[in-house]
């Protein structure tokens, strides 16, 4: 199981990411709005600009990082574990 940080002390399961956009598109503000209404949204910007949507198994989180900041989060972790398992 693997926590990454997704800004200002929150963490999610990389698991159970399914994918990440940027909130820049209009599909993503469809994604956005429609999780607002289920109420399966996490809203973990602190109050900045949201740049990510995740959308995991069952909720939507939002994020003030780039997709990109994540991502490299996840492999840098990938690698970490990989190395560990090696040795």
């Amino acid at each position: 199981m693997a926590f990454i940080n997704i800004g200002f002390g929150n963490i999610v399961n990389s698991n159970k990411i399914v994918s990440m956009i940027t909130s820049d598109s209009a599909p993503a503000k469809r994604i956005i709005a429609n999780a607002k209404e289920k109420g399966n949204i996490i809203d973990a910007t602190q109050g900045r600009r949201t740049r990510c949507v995740i959308i995991c198994e069952s909720y939507v989180v939002l994020s003030a990082l780039m997709p990109d900041t994540i991502g490299s989060r996840i492999r840098e972790y990938s690698i970490k574990e990989e190395s560990e398992n090696d040795a």
